[in-house]
């Protein structure tokens, strides 16, 4: 059984006329992005017309068939070809057979019934396969039972049979029949790894040359890391960096001696499922049935105006260049770096940092590679930095980098050590760098200062600034401040450099101290303070002021305010003086206001003192002398009503004269 399985595959590998050997790419360079993005390059050395073959995982053929390109100064490209996300089901899809029939030899020839054969061995036989049928044989000597397969064949001499264990070899005659087991066989090899697929590319041209192939995937996020040793003087001015790069190696395959380049940016970077099928949805048309003619009226028509038509010519073929972020440019002059870095070129692209090393890497797939790419000394100072929502009591200890190098850094985690002066080193803690440019600076905290303590008080208060009339309208400017007071308690022996983050308020300006100095970064003032030795306190104020606008409008304006500003000694001589003439002439407008609240007053009591006598009278008796008195007393009080309301028409147009003045002179205010 398994003889004749082994010359079954065999006999469909090799009479399979499709089957071409393809040339292998070699890895040569991989080029990893802090994006999460990898550039990987191939060589092969071809000779004339060739087939490459480049076997990647399934997760990343979108991002191959999206990013692939070729490179054959001397040849063309001829497209490539890959087997569909699911190879075994299209594969068998056309076959006479399926992927079970291929379970057994007699699965295969029973579900091939019909199929013309030729047996080979002591009994040669050829002929039509009838049926496929499993015996049961006793073993002798008592030794159980086993399996066979018999085979019956139509042939020349009518029925004969074979037995299936016992042929040497069997030869399907058909050769169509041997190309389909053949891709069947193929198809089920190629799919061993489920998760790779293996792409063919056509290499077209002539003589020796060295074909490219490149593409770019997403690949794990390579991770930089770094070490500042501080050295035993705290006055130092430059202290000991060390940076890392870690990579994996996840992509399926070693990187044996490959050319390693890393970049520091963010790139855009987009993902297509490129490998997926799609179809157009079209609309379905029914069918068309043959029925009765019924041609509709003809009602006339216009005549439609000629449309221009211009037919464009089809541009002429050309070789398209692709050009990616990602791909290997020439190498500037290499910066000097330290021998410990293995004179890696560190250089500055126009949104990237590129590390290249300068000897080949070697990394298994799955593991993981911790390389160092920086070792220098670079410019540092020591302070102390509060951070008033980290720590409301103490500063924090840190470091402020200068980048004078030749390239940026990338962001990364940072753990700093201290030297003493008899040369042992201690951990003192860890910080985060942000991208780091060349030429900028960057504040690294890392620990808490006990040695300085901080208590902050923080007020807010708004006084009168200017106030101008125009059009009738007071216009006030009002300055809003509000100060933050430091009570700092320095360290008992060193002096000390003190970096106040000072919360920025928005649509406010520093007034206190004088902004010469100060950073501003991410919403905060970065504000210096110098503390001497000595256990001293010094007091700090900064002082953040916003102005205010109000309009008053003086024609209605309260009294009791505009006095207040009148006596403003923030506002100018003439300005007071108007506000001053302005309250005079409402004063005026009062005054006759209160006279018609007098008069009103005085008529509602006759009112009332009537509504009492006419209810007296009609209690007493007729042609009394009490009934005489209060008819007599309504007369009198009739008559002054009639003087009262005379009063009131007097006091009215005094108002409105007052009223009228205010306003002519509000008017011609500004």
């Amino acid at each position: 059984m398994h003889r004749f399985l082994t010359s079954l595959v065999l006999l469909g590998l090799l009479s399979f006329p499709g089957l071409v050997a393809a040339q292998d790419l070699a890895l040569k360079r991989v080029m990893l992005s802090s994006g999460g993005m990898g550039y990987f390059e191939y060589e092969a050395t071809v000779d004339g017309d060739a087939t490459l073959k480049l076997t990647v995982s399934l997760q990343q053929v979108d991002d191959v068939l999206k990013s692939l390109v070729v490179y054959d100064d001397k040849g063309s490209v001829g497209g490539l070809s890959l087997p569909g996300r699911e190879p075994l089901a299209q594969a068998f899809r056309d076959l006479p057979f399926d992927q079970a029939s291929l379970g057994s030899p007699a699965e295969l020839l029973a579900t091939l019934k019909g199929a013309q054969v030729t047996v080979g061995g002591s009994r040669a036989i050829s002929g039509r396969i009838v049926s496929v049928q499993e015996d049961t044989v006793a073993l002798g000597g008592n030794k159980g039972t086993t399996s066979r397969t018999r085979i019956t064949l139509f042939t020349e001499r009518g029925l004969e049979q074979f037995i299936l264990e016992d042929a040497e070899n069997l030869q399907f005659a058909d050769p169509a029949l041997r190309d389909k087991v053949g891709h069947a066989l193929i198809a089920i090899q190629g799919n061993h790894a489920k998760d790779a697929r293996t792409i063919e590319l056509s290499a077209r041209g002539n003589g020796k040359r060295t074909v490219r192939v490149a593409y770019i995937v997403e690949v794990p996020v390579w991770k930089a890391s770094y070490r500042l040793t501080l050295g035993a003087d705290p006055a130092a001015t430059r202290s000991a960096l060390q940076g890392w790069a870690t990579i994996e190696n996840l992509s399926g395959q070693d990187w044996k001696d490959v050319d390693l380049t890393l970049v520091s940016g963010r790139p855009v970077a987009f993902h297509q499922a490129l490998y997926n099928a799609y179809y157009v949805t079209r609309p379905e048309v029914p069918v068309e049935v043959a029925g009765r003619l019924m041609p509709g009226v003809d009602r006339g028509g216009v005549q439609a105006a000629q449309a221009k038509s211009s037919t464009m010519p089809a541009p002429a073929p050309h070789r398209l260049q692709m050009e990616s972020s990602m791909a290997p440019s020439a190498a500037a002059a290499p910066p000097p770096v330290a021998a410990a870095s293995d004179q890696i070129e560190a250089s500055d692209a126009a949104t990237q940092v590129v590390f290249k090393f300068p000897r080949a890497v070697s990394v298994d797939n799955g593991r993981t590679l911790s390389i160092p790419i920086i070792d220098r000394l670079i410019p540092t100072q020591r302070l102390a930095l509060y951070q008033a929502e980290t720590a409301a009591r103490n500063p924090l200890a840190a470091i402020r980098l200068t980048n004078d190098g030749d390239s940026g850094l990338p962001p990364g985690l940072i753990t700093i050590y201290e030297r003493d002066r008899s040369g042992s080193v201690a951990y003192v803690g860890d910080a985060r760098l942000s991208g780091f440019p060349v030429g900028e600076k960057r504040l690294l905290a890392y620990a808490l200062d006990e040695k300085i303590t901080v208590e902050r008080d923080t007020s807010q208060a708004n006084r009168l600034s200017t106030g101008t009339i125009s059009h009738g309208v007071l216009k006030l400017s009002r300055i809003v401040r509000q100060t933050t007071v430091y009570r700092v308690r320095g360290p008992a022996k060193e002096p000390r450099q003190l970096v106040i983050l000072q919360p920025r308020l928005s649509g406010w300006t520093l007034a206190k101290p004088d902004a010469k100095g100060i950073e501003i970064s991410e919403g905060n003032y970065r504000i210096p303070f110098a503390l001497p030795g000595g256990d001293q306190t010094q007091t700090f104020e900064v002082i953040q002021e916003k102005m205010q606008q109000q309009d008053l409008r003086l024609v209605d304006g309260a009294a009791d305010q505009i006095r207040v500003y009148a006596q403003a000694r923030e506002f100018d001589a003439k300005t007071r003086d108007a506000l001053a003439k302005v309250l005079q002439l409402q004063q005026a407008v009062a005054e006759a206001e209160r006279k018609i609240k007098q008069v009103e007053t005085e008529r509602q009591q006759i009112v009332q003192e009537q509504a009492r006598l006419r209810d007296n009278l009609a209690r007493v008796p007729a042609n009394s002398d009490l009934q005489r008195r209060y008819l007599a007393t309504l007369d009198k009080q009739e008559s002054e009503l009639e003087a009262l309301a005379g009063r009131r028409t007097e006091a009215e147009k005094s108002v409105e004269a007052a009223r009228d003045a205010l306003r002519a002179y509000v008017a011609q205010l500004g």
